[in-house]
């Protein structure tokens, strides 16, 4: 072979990518995870400010933003229960600078409630990792002559239909749970919807409906001041905030258990690394316990998982909420 020849041979080799050194290679693959995350992350929460939700998502946000370095600014986009927002979060780049809080209403209920909702829960997201679960407790009036859930049975079945029951709107978790609980208990009791939780307590307060099924901290100070009855939480433990107050499960219904679930997830397509990495922060986020105290104020328990754990719930959680969403004929107004 000629000199010329062999150099230009040479030369045409060193521009191939195929004979580069193989940790060049890697490191020019690996790059954008490497230096992810490089810019402010924004966490979509599809609620309003204020609400368990709301709190949660801000709760993890700050010690996860300090793990990554990078700030994650949290953003609200209510409506429509919580699906315009979780859809925004499909629609969004793969990149993982825009994260979505996922929970039981908006991955579970939403899909079956809302007839063209825009996302498919298993499809259109990469979970991250939960943040926690949470109960919910049922408060009765005290003019209700039920100390327990076996008593609470026993009446709705002295007096099929009689017995009705508020929630904070069709087809949210606490009318799901209910219908659950009825379901389970062979009970048959009258749905009055309502618009929130707070329009639902003052008329249980004023005896205008038997029950409720409640998230936590709306009752703590209407049971301290005895103005409501608690029954039973609907966790498979009883509640940290509530300790006196037993099981669904404890009383003659074993195995019962109705919990939201709120997690962290990303659009479909998001490179594994970093999702990885956002799970990293998470968990580590969820091992302090300052965060500890504060998802404790709302109630719920932190629940720490890899990604392909969650994905795995979410998936049950669809399956479960969605068969009750069909049983109880609820559709998005």
């Amino acid at each position: 072979m000629q000199r010329r020849d062999f150099l230009a041979l040479l030369g045409s080799a060193a521009a191939s990518p195929l004979i580069l050194p193989l940790s060049a290679r890697a490191q020019n693959k690996a790059m954008p995870v490497f230096d992810y995350p490089n810019r402010p992350i924004t966490l979509i929460v599809p609620y309003a400010p204020g609400g368990g939700n709301d709190v949660l998502a801000r709760g993890v946000a700050e010690p996860m933003g300090k793990t990554l370095d990078q700030k994650i600014v949290i953003e609200n986009h209510g409506g429509a229960g919580g699906s315009l927002g979780t859809r925004q979060v499909a629609k969004a780049a793969p990149d993982g600078y825009t994260l979505g809080l996922g929970g039981t209403g908006t991955l579970a209920v939403d899909p079956t409630l809302y007839p063209n909702v825009g996302y498919d829960p298993r499809k259109d997201f990469a979970p991250v990792g939960l943040i926690a679960t949470s109960p919910l407790i049922i408060l009765v009036n005290p003019s209700l002559p039920a100390h327990n859930v076996q008593e609470l049975i026993a009446l709705a079945k002295a007096q099929p239909g009689k017995l009705n029951y508020a929630s904070a709107g069709k087809g949210s978790g606490i009318h799901l749970g209910t219908v659950l609980f009825a379901e389970k208990a062979g009970i048959d009791i009258t749905h009055i919807p309502y618009k929130g939780s707070g329009p639902a307590l003052t008329d249980l307060l004023g005896n205008h409906v038997s029950l409720y099924f409640s998230s936590l901290p709306p009752a703590i100070g209407l049971l301290k001041e005895g103005k409501l009855r608690a029954l039973g939480v609907t966790g498979l433990k009883r509640s940290p905030i509530f300790p006196d107050v037993p099981t669904v499960a404890e009383q003659g219904m074993p195995g019962f258990e109705a919990v939201l679930h709120y997690g962290i997830v990303a659009p479909a397509g998001t490179p594994r690394p970093i999702i990885d990495k956002l799970n990293a922060a998470l968990r580590a986020a969820l091992g302090s316990e300052e965060v500890h105290k504060r998802i404790a104020t709302e109630g719920a328990e932190p629940l720490p998982t890899t990604p392909d754990e969650y994905a795995a719930d979410i998936d049950r959680e669809e399956t479960k909420w969605s068969a009750l969403v069909k049983k109880s004929g609820s559709k998005a107004e």
